[in-house]
């Protein structure tokens, strides 16, 4: 017997049953098996690429400034702010070819936009020492609404009351709202920005205690701030060169025999770089995650400027070629600084003026001066439109009828100028706006019909047909 026959007898592996009829035919299939094993491999390597470098853009994406998910329990109205849906404006997206993206600031707990301000404000104060909650402190703060509403809901849900100055012709609700929710409102004819009523909300910040205490950091505005501790509790020598009142330095406010006495403190939405910061590091991370940097261009109107600034800014750092534009009502004198540098609207001539600053039916957004969060991101602004009382409140209309969405007057004035704008840019392109508040604060103005017409201003959606066809 030979070596082979003691060595047992396997069964024979898959290929070795295969037999083929020829060489030619053998290399065939073994050529076509390795082309698709090498294929399917690429194919697998290019997905697994795709997917790291798709994880690895996702990953340069900031994370949510505050986070909220549907299966956690939120910390209060706070936990509500924030991180509002980027909705798509169906209507004027599928009329123009493009995506109009609206940020929904209305669903915010306060209502508005505002929300983000008045929370930053309040919590940038508390981490210097200036406010402490449940003490009876006051804040106070000029106006047209929608800043006051929010600093009445954060302010509540925090442990501080509201005073809020306002002109007495914005829309009653407004004012409505603002009782409701506890604070006091000194309603006061309006006036020019230069006037002092403007400064009436500062003023009754001081008045409000027996102390001053303001400790302006050089390169920002002054802090605006008073406590009912008197003078022997503050243990501060008043000078005779120094003003009729005392004040204190920064470091003295956190004696914690102060920290329990009540305060007065001014918000200053126009001057308050908290404003700004709201924006730049909520609302612009934000809209940057959602469209996962995806952009094209940013619309915004401004009153205080935070939204178009600290947005604007922060959008223009992360995306360089983004354009952003700045929507301007009648009467504001911003539109003609970014087109030609000069702060001067036509109906400032004499005699021309209906109304005051700013001669429009539009409330929230337009002024006539440069405040310190529109001058941070001045630079960054690449271009503006200016909108009619018409187009806005035909804009307001046209919305509602097509799309169900029933929005605020500065809503309105940032979609028409997105429908400008979409008519200068490609087919695909993409445009993010805020949708600053809904039109429930609106009703007794600019969804007011009869109000309109006793001011002369036409009701007619049908231009934002023509506005979309030509």
């Amino acid at each position: 017997m030979g070596l082979k026959d003691y060595i047992p007898h396997l069964p024979l592996r898959f290929w070795d049953r295969i037999r083929f009829p020829n060489k030619f035919t053998r290399d065939l299939a073994w050529g076509l098996i390795i082309g698709v094993t090498l294929s399917l491999s690429s194919t697998s390597f290019a997905i697994l690429f795709q997917d790291w470098r798709r994880k690895r853009a996702i990953a340069r994406i900031p994370p949510r400034p505050i986070e909220i998910r549907s299966d956690e329990i939120v910390d209060g109205v706070m936990g509500l702010i924030g991180n509002t849906p980027l909705i798509r404006i169906n209507s004027l997206s599928d009329a123009l070819g493009v995506e109009i993206l609206g940020k929904a600031e209305f669903l915010n707990p306060g209502g508005s936009v505002k929300d983000r301000v008045a929370l930053k404000i309040i919590e940038d104060a508390e981490a210097q020492g200036l406010l402490h909650p449940h003490t009876g402190s006051v804040l106070f703060e000029g106006t047209v609404g929608s800043t006051g509403i929010s600093l009445a809901t954060v302010g509540k849900a925090k442990g501080y009351e509201c005073c809020i100055i306002m002109p007495d012709d914005v829309a009653i609700e407004k004012v409505q709202v603002l009782e409701k929710l506890g604070a006091k409102v000194e309603r006061v004819r309006p006036a020019s920005i230069v006037d002092e009523k403007q400064n009436l909300a500062r003023k009754r910040a001081l008045e409000f205690g027996q102390t001053p205490l303001i400790d302006p950091p050089k390169s920002n505005p002054e802090v605006v701030l008073s406590t009912k501790a008197d003078s022997s509790e503050v243990g501060h020598e008043v000078n005779s060169s120094e003003s009729l009142v005392p004040t204190i330095t920064l470091p003295e406010l956190l004696k914690p025999a102060l920290e329990t006495k009540p305060r007065g403190f001014f918000a200053d939405q126009f001057e308050n770089e908290s404003n700004f910061y709201a924006h730049y590091k909520g609302t612009g991370p934000e809209i940057l995650r959602q469209t996962s940097g995806n952009l094209d261009a940013f619309v915004s109107g401004a009153g205080t400027g935070g939204t178009v600034a600290g947005t604007g800014m922060f959008l223009k750092k992360a995306l360089p070629e983004l354009k952003i534009v700045l929507s301007d009502p009648e009467g504001s004198g911003l539109y003609n600084k970014v087109k030609f540098n000069v702060m001067f609207d036509h109906k400032e001539r004499e005699g021309k003026k209906r109304r005051h600053q700013v001669d429009t039916v539009v409330e929230g957004i337009g002024i006539n001066r440069i405040t310190q969060n529109f001058s941070l991101g001045l630079n960054v602004i690449d271009d503006a439109y200016r909108i009619t009382d018409e187009e806005a409140v035909a804009m307001s209309r046209y919305l509602v009828a097509h799309d169900g969405l029933y929005l605020g007057s500065s809503s309105a004035c940032n979609l028409v100028a997105c429908v400008r704008l979409a008519k200068t840019l490609g087919k695909g392109s993409r445009i993010a706006t805020i949708l600053c508040d809904s039109g429930s604060r609106h009703q007794s103005k600019f969804w007011s019909d009869d109000y309109l017409r006793e001011n002369d201003i036409i009701i007619d959606p049908s231009i934002i047909d023509r506005l979309l066809e030509s």
